[in-house]
């Protein structure tokens, strides 16, 4: 059985001047963010300005503050903080929380309200406004928001490797399943369990997989769990139906069948730690007042690049 890779050593990511060369395409983090605050851009941002670093969100009144931050701190794999509100309330400003990186790098020209594709909206932890292009009447001076790493970020690494998603390949959004995996409890937070995003690939590029995803910690880094075996132990029903995001497809863009481990050959889905987890956590919790979140797969898009994300030193 393949183990579960859940305690990770922290890496501190330092931005770096590497020359890498630009990709092709025109869209930056801050094009892709200006087009979401215009209400132009809707979709969900897997493929979105490849090599900029994407963020999922949470903002939830201040008093729950510092023990959202316990659990991301004891939590990082699923909960990899980047950035916060730069003070209670602050749309337009953020702090960094990745070593060596300011909050203009991770973001300038920022607003938190407007500039996710597509919004979640809770009230004591319920979910009562889904897929809101902005949250800018919900938004109060209590707010603190905060920013956590998405594993979009390292899907243009996989993709030149030749390890494309299928849902990149095939312009769906990535699959996220609910589980049984306990988080560390960490105030208020307590009982709440992991939300992971999965990818197929073939059994034999699984390693490749683990190797290239393995740097970008503050992005969930590698994965905790691959083979047909890790869907019972994660405690997830029913892989052809995920909580969020659209279902799977094969590399050939057909749907993954209910039949999915005798059907799809050499084909197994890896599981990575996923942002929509603090929601859940949310959820879990009853939260009492107004918490945003991101629409599941409906990004921020930074001004960060990949390699700044990754530790020094990392292949």
């Amino acid at each position: 059985m393949a183990p579960t890779a859940i305690h990770k050593v922290t890496l501190e990511p330092k931005l770096t001047k590497t020359s890498k060369a630009d990709n092709t395409n025109d869209e930056t983090g801050q094009s892709i963010r200006l087009a979401a605050r215009s209400g132009t851009f809707t979709n969900q941002t897997s493929g979105a300005a490849p090599t900029y670093v994407q963020a999922n969100l949470i903002a939830i009144p201040a008093r729950y503050a510092s023990d959202f931050r316990l659990l991301c701190k004891r939590n990082p794999v699923p909960c990899p903080l980047l950035a916060e509100s730069s003070d209670v309330g602050n749309w337009n400003a953020l702090k960094s929380q990745v070593p060596g990186v300011t909050g203009e790098q991770i973001a300038s020209n920022v607003d938190l309200r407007k500039d996710f594709p597509r919004y979640m909206v809770y009230e004591d932890g319920k979910l009562v406004k889904s897929q809101c292009l902005q949250v800018e009447t919900e938004w109060t001076e209590d707010h603190v928001g905060f920013l956590i790493g998405c594993s979009f970020s390292f899907e243009s690494a996989l993709a030149d490797a030749g390890l494309t998603p299928a849902h990149m390949a095939h312009g769906t959004n990535v699959p996220m399943y609910r589980t049984s995996l306990p988080l560390c409890p960490a105030g208020v937070f307590k009982n709440a369990t992991y939300v992971v995003s999965m990818r197929l690939y073939r059994k034999e590029d699984v390693e490749r997989v683990r190797d290239i995803t393995r740097p970008y910690v503050a992005t969930h880094g590698e994965p905790i769990d691959w083979g047909w075996d890790s869907v019972s132990r994660l405690g997830i029903e029913d892989i052809t139906k995920p909580e969020f995001g659209d279902s799977p497809v094969l590399p050939n863009g057909s749907a993954l069948s209910q039949m999915a481990d005798s059907m799809a050959g050499d084909i197994v889905p890896v599981f990575w730690g996923c942002g929509v987890t603090p929601q859940e956590a949310v959820r879990q919790a009853t939260l009492q007042g107004t918490v945003l979140g991101h629409a599941p797969g409906h990004m921020i898009v930074l001004d960060l690049r990949d390699w700044d994300i990754v530790p020094e030193g990392s292949p």
